[in-house]
């Protein structure tokens, strides 16, 4: 029986970035993991995929096993945040039905699909309770980056763009990068061997211009992929994505903030900010478990003023589970109050106000 969430590594980057390479690497070389495979990739690269096919759930003795028995899920969209209801969703239902049989999810998007509306779809019910982002990793062309192109073939990007009919505005690639780069937990630039000292700073200053300080940085070439060790700690960064990456800012939000139509599932996320008092810990942790598992709330979390506690109380819920502990002591003169944002969706604050003020501890006359 599976009793932890599934891990899924998000791999993304521009077509020739060595996506593909890195994930029949992984496949090829780490043992004792059953791993799901979900491609999202189309034109000439769906070809890719039938390096995979080897290397997936079920597979003995190199025998591939065909049809999604394998493992292998294929996703025909180029812009995986328009089909993440239509096509992701299902096929994470899938994965979570066939969850005591997997061990970790590989999930390849297409070289024009950001990250972030897919990640999003982790914090839906059907796949929260099961199944956490485990790291996105945004995989860059050393030389094409240094060079100012951003991609190691830009007319076959651009010609990918021009057939996915799917795309509602016309980003740049220096803008698409951004925004991979954007939600990455770790950066590996592919191809080092043919970069000059000098060409490493310009990718370095780059890289360290778009991601905290927090996000690594990595410059592999063809030696990972036969490098069992490295590959395997790819595989266990453990940064439950999901949970932050509605902090995220992004061009493609930006573009849509300022009046474009763009009617994906994952616009249609909301978010509120409740204020108490005061509260009673326990009926608070108990009214907030409740509406966590009546209604659609994705993720709530805050801190909260006990009566009598000098330390302030960090509350988290994310699907079933609900975290606390004190973090720090209220400082002199700071008012003394209880502060959540609740992320889900259709939400109606005024609700969940009513809801949890029924915990707010009403000072004695």
């Amino acid at each position: 029986m599976q009793l932890n969430k599934i891990p899924a590594t998000v791999v993304t980057g521009f077509l020739g970035s060595g996506k593909t390479t890195l994930l029949a690497s992984i496949l090829r070389q780490v043992t004792g993991k059953r791993i799901a495979v979900i491609v999202n990739e189309f034109g000439e690269q769906d070809i890719d995929s039938s390096l995979l096919r080897g290397c997936a759930l079920d597979c003995e003795d190199g025998q591939a096993v065909e049809g999604e028995d394998s493992g292998i899920f294929e996703l025909a969209n180029g812009c995986i945040c328009c089909t993440v209801e239509e096509e992701f969703l299902p096929v994470m239902k899938k994965l979570v039905a066939r969850r005591n049989d997997i061990d970790h999810i590989l999930i390849e998007t297409s070289g024009l699909a950001l990250p972030k509306p897919l990640v999003q779809a982790f914090n839906w019910p059907e796949v929260r309770q099961h199944c956490t982002v485990d790291a996105i990793i945004t995989v860059i062309d050393g030389p094409a980056v240094a060079a100012g192109r951003y991609a190691s073939d830009v007319a076959k990007v651009e010609a990918q763009r021009q057939a996915d009919e799917s795309l509602d505005h016309d980003p740049s690639l220096q803008e698409l990068l951004d925004d991979q780069l954007s939600a990455a937990d770790l950066v590996l630039v592919s191809k080092a061997d043919l970069l000059s000292p000098d060409d490493k700073a310009r990718v370095e200053a780059l890289i360290q211009a778009r991601v905290p300080a927090s996000v690594k940085c990595l410059f592999i070439d063809q030696t990972l992929t036969t490098n069992t060790v490295q590959l395997e700690a790819l595989m266990g960064i453990g940064a439950a994505s999901e949970e932050n990456i509605d902090l995220i800012a992004n061009h493609h939000d930006k573009h849509h903030a300022e009046g474009a139509h763009h009617d994906h599932a994952h616009d249609n996320f909301d978010s509120c900010v409740i204020s108490l008092g005061e509260v009673d810990g326990d009926l608070l942790a108990a009214k907030l478990q409740h509406i966590v598992k009546t209604q659609e709330i994705y993720r709530a979390k805050g801190f909260a003023a006990i009566p009598g506690k000098p330390m302030r109380r960090v509350i988290q819920a994310v699907g079933e589970r609900l975290d606390g502990y004190f973090d720090r002591l209220w400082a002199e003169g700071e008012t003394r109050q209880t502060q959540l944002v609740i992320i889900g969706k259709a939400l109606d604050s005024d609700a969940l106000r009513d809801a949890l003020a029924e915990a707010e501890v009403t000072a004695a006359a």
